[in-house]
């Protein structure tokens, strides 16, 4: 499968979690509705653009499991927590109950509102290593009081690279009557996700990451009753629209401003494109490559694992805990000298190596980083090893 893809043959690319790789022909796609819209750009905008773009939600709807007409394109999950966060009309002492495992662009979101509303946002504790599933629900749920309102928590964690067990989480939320919010964003094609069985009030994951779609494609899921009170982030031309579709909520939030959609428009080609490879097995003999290194990067580095070995907790991707000081310095030279594209990421006060396999990486791209993680702490101070 590799040579489907336009990575860089120079590289050893183990960074799939970040912003993955487009396969070649949906890239082709891409370009080809890109030129599409440049031979008539107003045709395109006006006429064919409504059309393609119900066209391109239909497979996700089915993919996701959820309504077409309950969701909308968007950039990245950034821009749809905004969306969600400047809707929720939260009072001063309300509080958002999360995790200390978020995405850094999502804590900087909320504490942004929070300085704004008064609200205020409490990152509850998650110890690791992990036990079990219990253990998470447990240590979760310590941070909620009477002044708990909302609940936002990642499927997956971004530096931890750990599966929650947002089911059962929303459940409870849900008899506690609270609002729920999931950053899906490494999940759509990575694990199974059906979104009416989940659960949520809010739901946002991306295309660009493990669906292969090119970059700056993501969505928004909003639960049918909340979809009123979700003001458009950018208020434009679907806002009190000359020409309202059945649906003032998409008209809100589909129509804001000129735009190049072809990202969103590439859904049926990108869906098409992991049907015709078998894609489920194919993600399966990732997750043994990255389930079957595992251990062996712990015992290199002298560190723990941070959880169960096992798919539920890891799927194609896992972080190891790594002791450095220097972490940029870590990342840059083996990013230099070694050729290796990896993440070095600080949460909380430990460092983590997370290390993608996808299609694309072989048994050998991970015998090359345990090499060069090797060379690293005998020629340098950058990796503090403890014996275990």
């Amino acid at each position: 499968m590799k040579s489907q893809f336009l990575l860089d043959n120079n590289i050893i690319f183990l960074n799939h979690g970040s912003f993955g790789s487009c396969p070649k022909p949906i890239f082709e796609e891409f370009q080809r509705l890109q030129l599409e819209l440049e031979q008539e750009p107003v045709h395109f905008i006006q006429k064919k653009l409504p059309v393609y773009l119900k066209e391109a939600k239909k497979p996700l709807a089915k993919f996701v499991g959820c309504d077409a007409e309950d969701f909308f394109f968007t950039p990245n999950p950034t821009f749809a927590v905004n969306t969600i966060m400047r809707s929720l009309n939260l009072q001063v002492g309300d509080e958002i109950l999360t995790t200390n495992h978020e995405y850094g662009a999502m804590d900087r979101t909320w504490n942004f509102y929070c300085k704004k509303s008064g609200a205020k946002y409490i990152r509850q504790e998650i110890s690791l290593p992990i036990v079990s599933k219990e253990q998470i629900i447990e240590e979760f749920w310590k941070g909620y009081n009477e002044n708990t309102k909302v609940i936002f928590l990642n499927q997956i964690s971004s530096s931890t690279a750990l599966i929650f067990p947002v089911k059962e989480i929303c459940d409870k939320a849900q008899q506690l009557g609270l609002i729920t919010i999931v950053d899906g964003a490494h999940v759509p094609g990575h694990i199974d996700l059906n979104i009416q069985e989940l659960n949520p009030d809010f739901y946002t994951g991306t295309l660009h990451k493990w669906m292969l779609a090119p970059k700056g494609s993501s969505f928004l899921y909003v639960k049918k009753e909340f979809q009123a009170d979700v003001d458009p982030l950018v208020v434009s031309w679907g806002y009190e629209s000359l020409v309202p579709s059945d649906s003032q909520f998409l008209d809100y939030h589909e129509y804001q401003g000129t735009n190049d959609h072809s990202a969103y428009l590439c859904t049926p080609k990108v869906i098409q494109f992991l049907e015709e490879n078998n894609w489920k097995e194919k993600a399966k003999a990732c997750k043994k490559i990255v389930l079957d290194n595992y251990q062996r990067f712990c015992d290199l580095v002298g560190t723990q694992p941070i959880c169960p070995i096992s798919e539920e907790f890891f799927g194609q991707m896992a972080s190891i805990s790594i002791r450095t000081e220097k972490p940029m310095e870590l990342k840059e030279l083996l990013y230099t000298k070694y050729k290796i594209q990896i993440p070095i990421m600080p949460l909380n006060d430990k460092i983590y190596m997370r290390y993608s396999i996808n299609v694309y990486n072989s048994q050998e791209d991970l015998n090359a980083l345990y090499q060069a993680i090797t060379d690293i702490i005998k020629t340098t101070d950058l990796i503090q090893v403890n014996e275990l």
